[in-house]
């Protein structure tokens, strides 16, 4: 992320609460796809929406906004897979499963978007990170898991990477990121150590991140993840950056240290916590010292009452610019700014009560990463 500036560049995970009806999202973002209905009401209002919100987030101060993600991060790549069938609730392989359209429709729209948005912001161009859904995730919605839902998975996501990294006129694609929450976090047999499956699984991410940078060389890859107690992450050659969630030792550990050096990789630092409840929850618990957790839940209940009624303000509960600041100074800091090169919230924002809130939230991320040298 080279630049005149000696700073830290922000960047979001994605996700925002949702600022209109979502059946009606997921209606239009299908209509984008389809030469007849692109300029159906459905398609339209998805492309104000997703411009709307990409504006917003820039006008936040944001360097790198991802595109914004307002429908199911799993279903949104799901559905654009055919070979697929429903049983009691769950997928399973009704063929080899392959890609109908590979376009992501917010990506659609941006590109389509970007040189105007890039102009009434008096920017260069708009700098975009793309966030898909990784092959592990999206695993847990089929009946039937192995290593080789793993690595088809993993070829059909390479499929939809090579049709959406590419920059054009106003729009750069600077990241591609992978989203896996599930990594780590879920106790998985399939990817235990000496597996099929963990051979299955690093293959995946490889195709999928050398998909990628085969599209545009310069593009840098992220995997997002919410636990990184497994470092299978670390062997993946085509992989450059990894981000985790705000108190995970990732960013703390003598051992990441050593393994951005031995691996040459390098960090998104996350400097703000995005659990909306625990936010409130500390809040009140230094409000409320010796309270119960009966007491405590009623009153969360409450606060979320008002906030509902428009009564209390949600922005009361986030975490303050300089909490930020002095996440980020810690971790370039202990690993130094030639590893840190982006930083931003640990996760999406779609729990939070508003989407202004939200906004906010990014604000202040955005003044953080400015207020602290690199």
């Amino acid at each position: 992320m080279a630049s005149g500036e000696e700073r830290i560049f922000s960047c979001d995970v994605g996700s925002l609460p949702p600022t209109t009806d979502i059946e009606r999202l997921n209606r239009g973002a299908k209509d984008v796809l389809r030469p007849g209905r692109a300029s159906s009401s459905a398609a339209l209002q998805f492309k104000r929406t997703v411009l709307s919100a990409l504006r917003d987030k820039l006008s936040a101060g944001i360097d790198v906004p991802t595109y914004p993600q307002f429908r199911d991060m799993s279903q949104m790549f799901l559905s654009a897979l055919s070979g697929l069938e429903l049983l009691e609730g769950r997928l399973v392989e009704a063929g080899k499963p392959r890609v109908q359209d590979p376009r992501i429709p917010e990506v659609l729209v941006i590109r389509e978007g970007a040189h105007g948005l890039a102009d009434e912001l008096g920017v260069e161009k708009v700098r975009l990170r793309i966030c898909v859904t990784g092959p592990h995730t999206l695993s847990f919605q089929f009946a039937f898991r192995s290593p080789g839902l793993l690595a088809r998975l993993g070829s059909v996501l390479a499929d939809i990477v090579k049709a959406n990294v590419s920059s054009a006129r106003g729009l750069e694609i600077a990241i591609l990121a992978l989203d896996e929450p599930t990594f780590g976090v879920v106790d998985d047999l399939l990817v235990e150590p000496g597996s099929e499956g963990r051979e299955a699984l690093l293959g995946a991410w490889e195709e999928i991140f050398s998909a990628a940078k085969a599209v545009e060389k310069s593009i840098l890859t992220c995997i997002h993840l919410h636990s990184t107690v497994d470092g299978l992450f670390w062997e993946v050659g085509a992989l450059d950056m990894i981000e985790s969630h705000v108190g995970d030792t990732l960013y703390r550990s003598h051992a990441t240290a050593r393994a951005l050096e031995e691996h040459d990789k390098f960090l998104r630092a996350s400097i703000c916590r995005t659990d909306y409840d625990a936010l409130v929850r500390a809040r009140l618990k230094a409000e409320m010292p010796g309270a119960s957790e009966t007491a405590i839940a009623e009153r969360l209940g409450a606060v979320w009452r008002a906030i509902g009624r428009g009564e209390l303000d949600p922005s009361t509960f986030l975490e303050p610019v300089e909490l930020m600041a002095k996440r980020l100074k810690a971790v370039v800091e202990r690993f130094g700014p030639d590893r840190v090169l982006l930083a931003g919230p640990e996760c999406g924002l779609r729990g939070f009560p508003t989407y202004w809130c939200a906004i906010e939230c990014l604000r202040r991320a955005a003044r953080a990463c400015r207020s602290v040298p690199a």
